[in-house]
């Protein structure tokens, strides 16, 4: 007997649409439906019902096609105008493409068996020089506009895949790579698409009455078809014609074996289209796509560089190298399981099937003749049955050493050689980076998916310019280049200094800004001990290479025990380098991590000291660490470099008798100032508020926020929340050092973090939403304190304290004495302004665990949280913690600057086996946030298919 197939609760005339409903894809719609319900799940939309499928088990039923049968996508189909309908898809009489028709369609048969031959291998095989063209256009490009440019992937792997597909199959130039515009056929395409998407979440009606639209959507195509035609017309037209052995003259002059008879010029036209469309679309994307991956996955950018490098070295790219780069051929497969380009296909009934043929999930639900059956691929890619638990990370390896093969016949299929060929030629030639490390996926869905907003930025590598890159190419030039591949060490000396002058280089990795902010600190001190100093981002030296001859010094911090988004790709280099590949490097390592998280503290800086060490590279000094927890970041980071780094150095502290200055350079402005100028979040709102306790308890309070657009989180994610400094407190500061309300101010110098340059800034803005106010203050502006009071007793005092421990811990750490308390409680102590902000760290942001599930609503979360309270030196003044006080005082409708931080999937996530994995949860406090949306989402999933087991039998559920 079968069993209703799950569905949400529709509406009357609307159905389910409104459940399709996403702001970015709709895809994204459909995999959370299928995450709620399950592996297959029922909409209505009008009168129609469709049928999502993500089983593996079930996939493999729907492709006996004697029981089920292809339904072309609408975009590209032939279809028929209903009365009062509107024209949906290829609705003009056109005929349709071969991948695009049904399988019944007599236009389908006679072009299955024209084309198929034209698609084997010694075909493909003849192309190579012609994509190597096309490739060779790409890589010009890309490196006469140097390591800076910043380069938007999809459209140029658009531009690529093109004009490739135009050159190889048709002898036709598109020419993208001469234009700063986008060819008229993709404009027109990318329009005919996304028009054909969009009516997919309206209903017929509704689309029936948008004209102008109507109106475009046909404007499009034709154009599409007028450049079909041109090419037959063209091609009928060379006289050369008989002696051109491609896929066009295949369509055009080949003959259908059964009939004897060629295809009609509006057919050869209508398969013209549907190439040039689904085949560069699909490979831009898994191009655009895998470069994700791999610049996401440092370890697994460097091993296929590493393999790249192995098998061509300095060799111009040839077709027998393909069937080596193994390593490539997984990553383009897992990039395929991950992210599909073409996330769904469309199945229906075959003709005359019934009964139990009718049916799936080993005749557990019943499939109609009128139902659309929609494969979602990427959803059944990540089954965790087949892939394991971590089916959701990308591992090349799960697709190497025989595995694919191992794979149900549903799994996957293999791709060309193109795809290989273009990125062994990249990555042989160029080093890439993020545009921005922090870069988070986001789809643009059309046809296919592509990731939206990708920017890279691209370094020639082995020393090359743009020339001598294009000589390399052509083969006109020495394939030895400056620094070849298997001479160029990994260390750089071409950056050492003068006899005369001694620099030291200052790598940092950060996410919230306090690594940066040391960095800027220890660049800025470095002129006292007459060092150089030259800052970057770690990631920024795996291009090239570390230097010798210069102290290099390491400023990282651990999250999760993952390295920051700036610093991974470091991380990943290090780790497969050999035992002697850093020898004659000399350097330091100063870790920044948080006690809360026990497992993991430091165990990024841990991993970089410990790797540079045993690939011979000279420690300089004991690695530094502080928690943020214990209050005293900018102390003990003090601490290290005047106790460990600068004798290490051979530089004794700096002279204190000197005045001491600003750190930064600052000039008061009257111009008007900006403000919101952090990036690494975005404007929230929130939803709701509540107490969750007694009045005679701890307060513990709830929060409900609407994220910012395009965000997405899973459970067990954090929140990452800026707070605000109170208007109390940012008036005091003000008050104490005579400001006005619209004061600005003018940063000078290096731009390091989060700081900008040369910009007028509101210093009320600065105090109350980028700087960190109540750090307990360290020995350097306590030393500055000293130095600009006019009370020699109190100078004295200052300057006792720094110099004694014991009485630095009992006066300052323990008391947490901050630097506006010390001024308040002296007021001889003139400090100016600039040297006050100086000695402040950036806001860092606060992390929270979520406690909603996002199938409660993947566009709102809520947070759990307490307020800390400690009591002010020397009074009984309460100081109550910054972020728990600024929620506290948040009210509906009020904005939030925030950001979804991704929890690691390795260390808390619920199991996607449910049915086979107990559950334990253990918390005290508000360590119950997270575990309350985990439960929430247990709940939304057996509320919407009570038949889904959700532990194992016998444990309950």
């Amino acid at each position: 007997m079968t069993q209703p197939i799950p569905q949400p609760p529709s509406l009357p005339i609307l159905g389910n649409l409104l459940d399709l409903r996403d702001p970015e894809a709709p895809l994204y719609a459909l995999e959370n439906l299928a995450e709620t319900y399950g592996p297959i799940y029922k909409l209505s939309k009008g009168k129609a019902n469709i049928i999502a499928v993500s089983s593996t088990a079930m996939v493999e039923e729907l492709m006996d096609e004697t029981r089920f049968v292809k339904a072309p996508p609408l975009a590209l189909g032939k279809e028929k105008e209903k009365p009062g309908e509107g024209n949906t898809g290829n609705s003009s009489g056109r005929p349709a493409g071969l991948f695009t028709a049904t399988n019944e369609d007599p236009d389908w048969a006679q072009a299955h068996r024209i084309l198929v031959p034209a698609f084997g291998p010694l075909a493909i095989e003849g192309m190579f020089n012609q994509m190597k063209d096309i490739a060779t256009q790409l890589l010009l490009k890309w490196a006469r506009r140097g390591p800076d440019a910043r380069i938007v992937v999809t459209d140029d792997f658009t531009r690529l895949t093109l004009d490739t597909i135009g050159l190889c199959t048709m002898d036709f130039r598109f020419n993208s790579f001469y234009s700063d515009n986008m060819h008229p056929f993709i404009e027109a395409m990318v329009g005919f698409l996304t028009e054909n998407s969009n009516r997919t979440k309206r209903l017929p009606i509704v689309t029936s009455l948008m004209k102008r639209k109507a109106k475009q959507l046909k404007s499009n195509q034709d154009f599409m078809f007028h450049t079909g035609t041109e090419l037959v017309t063209e091609r009928r037209a060379d006289p050369c014609a008989s002696n051109k052995s491609d896929l066009l003259s295949s369509i055009v002059n080949g003959k259908d074996q059964k009939t004897s008879l060629g295809m009609r010029d509006e057919l050869i036209v209508a398969n013209i289209i549907t190439f040039l469309i689904a085949g560069h679309e699909t490979t831009s994307g898994l191009l655009s796509f895998a470069f994700l991956q791999l610049l996401k996955n440092p370890i697994a950018y460097q091993a296929a560089q590493n393999e790249v490098d192995a098998v061509l070295g300095r060799d111009t790219i040839s077709l027998s190298h393909l069937s080596k780069l193994l390593y490539l051929n997984g990553v383009l497969r897992e990039t395929i399981r991950l992210t599909p380009p073409v996330p769904a296909i469309q199945k229906e009934l075959a003709p005359g099937c019934s009964g139990s043929k009718a049916t799936l999930g080993n005749g557990r639900y019943q499939i109609e003749p009128d139902d659309k059956i929609a494969i979602l691929i990427g959803v059944m890619k990540r089954e965790a049955s087949v892939y394991g638990e971590d089916a959701k990370e990308f591992k090349p390896e799960r697709m190497m050493d025989g595995n694919f093969e191992k794979l149900p016949s549903a799994a996957g299929k293999p791709f060309g050689n193109g795809a290989r060929g273009l990125m062994a030629l990249l990555l042989q030639n160029f080093d890439f980076q993020l545009h921005d490390p922090a870069y988070k996926l986001r789809i643009k869905q059309t046809l296919t998916i592509k990731p939206k907003d990708l920017i890279m930025r691209a370094h020639l590598r082995h020393g090359m310019g743009a020339m001598e890159l294009e000589q390399f190419l052509r083969g006109t030039g020495s394939a030895v280049t400056k620094l070849p591949v298997g001479s160029s060490p990994l260390v750089n000396s071409q950056e050492s200094s003068s006899e005369n002058q001694k620099i030291i280089l200052i790598l940092y990795g950060s996410n919230t800004g306090t690594c940066a902010e040391f960095a800027r600190r220890l660049a800025v001190i470095a002129a006292e001990h007459d060092f150089e100093a030259q800052v970057k981002e770690l990631d920024a030296v795996v291009t090239t290479q570390l230097p010798k001859g210069m102290p290099v010094v390491i400023i990282i911090s651990s999250y999760e025990g993952n390295p920051p988004d700036n610093a991974a790709r470091f991380v990943g280099w290090i780790s497969i380098l050999g035992q002697d590949s850093l020898s004659g490097i000399e350097y330091a390592v100063f870790g920044c991590g948080h006690h809360d998280w026990p497992t993991t503290y430091q165990r990024i800086p841990t991993l970089i000291d410990s790797t540079l060490d045993s690939c011979s590279a000279k420690r300089l000094a004991p690695r530094g660490a502080t928690g943020s927890g214990k209050g005293n970041m900018s102390g003990d980071y003090e601490d290290w470099l005047t106790g460990l780094l600068w004798p290490a150095l051979g530089s004794s502290t700096s002279n204190k008798s000197a005045p001491p200055t600003s750190e930064l350079g600052i000039e008061m402005s009257n111009m008007a100032g900006v403000s919101n100028f952090r990036v690494d979040v975005q404007e929230g709102k929130v939803l709701d508020t509540g107490l969750l306790t007694d009045p005679s308890e701890p307060p513990k309070r709830h929060l409900e926020i609407q994220l910012p657009e395009d965000t997405t989180y899973e459970c067990g994610d954090y929140l990452a929340v800026l707070p605000l400094n109170s208007e109390e407190h940012v008036g005091n500061i003000m008050s104490r050092f005579a400001l006005r309300d619209d004061a600005i101010v003018i940063i000078k110098g290096q731009e390091i973090g989060m700081l900008p340059l040369d910009t007028p800034l509101s210093v009320k803005d600065l105090l109350a939403s980028h700087l960190e106010l109540f750090e307990v203050a360290s020995k350097r502006i306590i030393q500055a304190c000293a130095h600009f009071s006019s009370d020699p007793n109190l100078r004295a005092h200052l300057e006792y304290i720094t110099s004694t421990p014991a009485i630095f811990e009992s006066q300052v750490l323990t008391p947490h004495l901050t630097v506006i308390s010390l001024l308040n409680q002296h007021p001889s102590i003139n400090l100016l302004f600039p040297v006050f902000i100086s000695s402040l760290s950036p806001l860092r942001l606060r992390y929270y665990s979520i406690s909603s599930s996002p199938l409660a609503n993947p566009g709102t979360c809520t947070i759990t949280y307490s307020i800390h309270t400690i009591m002010a030196p020397n009074s009984q003044e309460q100081y109550h913690g910054v972020c728990g006080s600024y929620l506290s005082s948040l009210t509906p409708g009020m904005s939030i600057r925030c950001s979804i931080r991704p929890s690691s999937k390795a260390l808390f996530r619920l199991p996607h086996n449910h049915s086979e994995t107990p559950l334990l949860m253990f918390c005290a406090g508000t360590g119950l946030a997270p575990f309350r949306g985990f439960i929430q989402q247990r709940a939304i999933l057996h509320s919407a298919n009570p038949h889904r087991a959700l532990a194992p039998i016998g444990s309950g559920s």
